[in-house]
């Protein structure tokens, strides 16, 4: 066995099975689709004619790389299917879409081939309609099945690219075939034929195709398609995609489809690391260029795929599922819910990360945008942000980093909050991630509580999930992202119909645990428990009692890497980027794997100086804090490191290395840093050979990009570069290319400074006579100030002072941009106080559009400071 897969294994046998078949239930007799698009474009329910409103995620274990990553693990498949499907129930998910891998489940000419791919496709589907959770499904993907490894699948689309599948005969011959086969497929599980199945509720005929005009060829192709899917006997809706080729839009509107699909990542794709901010103005409103045409208000909309990429904040989904609905859309599914079993290095999809127990504020997050989704109307309006921010029953905070839920019977939330339930004795339904005045809990993973009668409850604990790299960077299975560790935490609970007397009972198979309390205050493990007052009968209840599409006891949970050596012991901590001599400064880090019986040390000196140890406390769970002694806060470089104590063995980070830095023979040079400066002493706030891997530099018009040059002081430069125009390319204009850099870690540092600075200075270059640059400033409510630049065309690097003074209230930037394109540009909030400093948190170098030839235009950028 090579020794990199040993990993692997290792948490393949870690990985809990923990959740029992669900029993099958009978599935509904309609002969075809329950739903209908009438003509005003609404999807309805057949049977009520009520409008259909779901809500919910792609997933992709049958396929691709989720399919040979579970085999490499060892996990089954229809193990990992099972539990991932119960947590998308218990996150409420009722819609699923995917595009099936074709090319997996197909030959070139596009015969079906009945294999492993297709029959977990069809075990997937057993099991959501057994939850309860409604299906449409896209057959054609057009793509390969490598990402993010080489390509192995062998069907058409292996053979014939996306510009061709429309033009080409023999493509389009190809998936007219596939497409008669795919929906006469009889699911080896639920015995219905696909155009049959009353819970596939429609069929979205291609994912992301690519055209190019004329359009005539791109009509034609999508009526072909959908005939093929009505030749078939086939009486569901047939939608098609419109967004992703939106200056052929005209094609798909006179097409002879039922509904139209779209796509929404707001702040683009692949970062490469978190991306840090307010981004809720980026969600607030989802604009359609041609609303207004009534072919397109008489066709069903849908969202297949959506995401916050590159964001872990809980609060974007539930902006992003209001903006859904006053746009006319009936159904949104996430792209892509990540499988259990991998999400713990986050391989699937880098840009993409959602899971219940890796990601547990997220995934309420979901849960909640549910609840939006279903809530709010078809076309309801809404004011701009922030003044929404609180709508119905829901509330949104960015400094919070909350999404709340609050209703009579209903309270859900993503971090610690004081509001105060509606109602607390007409509650049924919690669900939360840290406390509230109704919970208190201890723990990092979520908890839910369910009502099943008076003075009885049933409780489920997830592990507590803890961060420990930027689960956005470059992915490996070899790399945690983070940390699942099962642990007895606090738990304190005050519902009326409890008391505060109550028992606690386990219901998941394995778990034995009982205890009792008095006070309301107990600790509890993860796994699901029967709660109830004293007095309380619960007979009525057993593990296999039904509950929530399923049974009492489900539950699935990962054990974590308990297997692997040194796993357990995890330091995350990012120095300050400087701290001002003669203040108070503290250091605080994520520390897990620390027993009740273990210490926790800062060892801290002076470059040549003296050393102190300091015990560090533990401010919550895996949380530390110490304070440095005051004798070493004068200016200079503060080196120190963080040591943890068990029994006799000391493990110093950064490192993880053996002993401790006061001991004579340790020799690892590895340590923390921070500059300790004299007040007034200038800040920077981005420097482009340093801040590479933190910021987002992009294009924003044809021909522009940017690219790293080496500096007159031999350092790097983050060039912005604008090309002549191609050949019948109207000439840009706006914003054209541009910097954006989160700062606001690099002020925490720095308190007491914040109110002598009054210059912005930027070091930088320009090749362009009288460019035109702006220099933004952002604050955490998403407001922006901008300030012009005066640079000089020349090879030298110029040193450009802008007062503070001299920013003004203006609309702010949306960049990353979004995708699809027709996005806002731009932001500006109804009012803007002045600017201060200490709530500013982004700052943006915009560089407008400006008319080029011969060789391209730049501008090199050095550095950011405040002064």
């Amino acid at each position: 066995m090579p020794v990199r897969l040993l990993p692997l294994l290792l948490f393949s046998l870690a990985f809990l099975l923990a959740l029992p078949p669900v029993s099958a239930q009978k599935a509904p007799t309609a002969p075809s689709g329950d739903v209908y698009v009438d003509q005003a474009g609404v999807l309805r329910w057949q049977k009520t004619k009520q409008e259909v409103a779901l809500f919910g995620v792609n997933y992709t274990t049958p396929f691709a790389y989720a399919y040979r990553a579970h085999q490499r693990l060892g996990v089954n498949h229809e193990q990992a299917i099972r539990q991932d499907v119960y947590h998308l129930s218990r996150l409420g998910v009722d819609a699923f879409r995917v595009h099936v891998w074709d090319v997996e489940i197909t030959d070139t000419t596009g015969n079906l081939l009945e294999n492993e791919h297709l029959r977990l496709l069809d075990f997937l589907v057993n099991e959501l309609k057994q939850r309860g959770i409604k299906i449409i499904l896209t057959p054609i993907a057009y793509w390969n099945n490598g990402y993010p490894e080489n390509d192995l699948g062998t069907g058409f689309s292996s053979i014939y690219s996306k510009g061709a599948a429309y033009t080409n005969p023999r493509a389009i011959a190809a998936q007219e075939r596939y497409l008669t086969q795919f929906l006469n497929h009889r699911n080896s599980y639920t015995k219905n034929l696909n155009r049959e199945d009353p819970d596939i509720l429609a069929f979205e005929v291609c994912n992301e195709p690519k055209y190019g005009k004329p359009l005539a060829p791109i009509t034609s192709f999508a009526d072909r398609m959908a005939g093929a899917i009505r030749a078939t006997g086939c009486h569901k809706p047939v939608f098609y995609n419109v967004s992703e080729n939106p200056d052929v839009a005209e094609a798909i509107l006179n097409a002879k489809v039922d509904g139209l699909t779209f796509q929404w990542y707001p702040q683009g794709l692949v970062a490469g690391h978190t991306l840090r901010g307010n981004f809720l103005p980026y969600v607030d409103q989802y604009p359609i260029p041609f609303s207004s045409d009534a072919r397109f208000k008489s066709k069903a909309k849908m969202v297949y795929e959506f995401e916050s990429a590159d964001i872990l904040q809980p609060i974007m989904y539930p902006f992003m599922a209001r903006s859904f609905r006053t746009a006319g859309f009936q159904w949104a599914t996430q792209f892509a819910y990540d499988p259990l079993a991998l999400a713990y290095a986050n391989t699937e999809y880098q840009t993409h990360y959602l899971n219940l127990a890796y990601t547990p504020a997220k995934a309420l997050s979901m849960l909640i945008a549910g609840k939006v989704f279903r809530t709010v109307k078809r076309g309801q309006q809404f004011g701009r942000y922030p003044q929404d921010s609180v709508f119905g029953d829901f509330h949104v905070s960015y400094r919070q980093q909350l999404s709340e839920m609050n209703t009579p019977t209903e309270f859900y939330y993503t971090a610690n909050t004081s509001t105060a339930p509606q109602q607390p004795t007409k509650l049924r339904h919690l669900a939360g991630v840290g406390s509230s005045q109704v919970v208190k809990y201890g723990g990092l993973g979520a908890y839910f509580l369910d009502r099943l009668a008076p003075g009885v409850w049933r409780l489920e604990v997830m592990p507590d999930a803890v961060a420990i790299r930027d689960p956005f960077e470059k992915a490996s299975p070899s790399k945690p992202v983070t940390q699942i560790l099962w642990n007895e935490q606090p738990l304190e609970v005050a519902l009326p119909d409890l008391g505060r007397s109550f028992s606690l009972r386990a219901l998941n198979e394995g778990n034995t645990y009982e205890a009792h309390t008095a006070n309301g205050r107990i600790n509890v493990r993860p796994g699901v428990y029967l709660v109830a007052a004293s007095g309380k009968s619960t007979l009525p209840f057993a593990s296999r009692t039904v509950f929530n599409h399923g049974e009492l006891r489900d539950f699935a949970a990962p054990k974590g890497f308990m297997f692997l050596e040194g796993a357990q012991q995890q330091v995350r901590h990012i120095p300050l980027a400087q701290a001002t001599a003669g203040q108070p400064l503290s250091i605080g880090a994520t520390i897990t794997g620390v027993g009740a019986a273990d210490s926790v040390f800062l060892v801290a000196q002076h470059y040549y100086g003296r050393t102190r140890t300091v015990p560090m406390r533990a401010t919550a769970y895996a949380t530390y804090e110490a304070r440095v002694p005051d004798e070493l806060l004068y200016a200079g470089e503060l080196r120190y490191w963080l040591a943890v104590k068990k029994g006799a063995q000391i493990l110093t980070f950064p490192g993880g290395f053996a002993g401790q830095p006061r001991d004579w023979d340790y020799a690892h040079a590895e340590h923390y840093e921070v500059p300790i400066v004299a007040a007034g002493t200038p800040l920077l706030l981005y420097r482009a050979d340093r801040d590479q891997e933190r910021i987002e530099a992009r294009g924003l018009a044809p021909n522009t990009w940017t690219d790293y040059v080496p500096s007159p002081k031999g350092t790097l430069a983050l060039r912005l570069v604008q090309g002549p125009a191609r050949a019948g390319q109207p000439a840009a204009s706006g914003p054209a290319v541009s910097l954006r850099a989160f700062f606001g870690d690099r002020l925490v540092g720095r308190p007491e400074d914040l109110g002598r600075f009054t210059q912005v200075v930027l070091r930088a270059r320009t090749s362009q006579p009288n460019a035109k640059l702006s220099l933004q400033l952002t604050t955490k409510d998403a407001v922006s100030y901008a300030a012009p630049v005066a640079l000089a065309a020349g090879a030298a690097m110029q040193e450009v002072v802008v007062p503070l003074s001299a920013f003004r209230a203006a609309a702010g930037l949306l960049v990353p941009r979004p995708y699809p394109g027709f996005g806002p540009l731009t932001y500006q909030p109804a009012t803007s106080p002045p600017l201060k400093l200490a709530d500013a948190e982004v700052l943006q170098l915009v560089w407008d559009a400006t008319s080029v030839t011969g060789s391209p235009a730049s501008v090199d950028v050095e550095s950011i400071t405040l002064r």
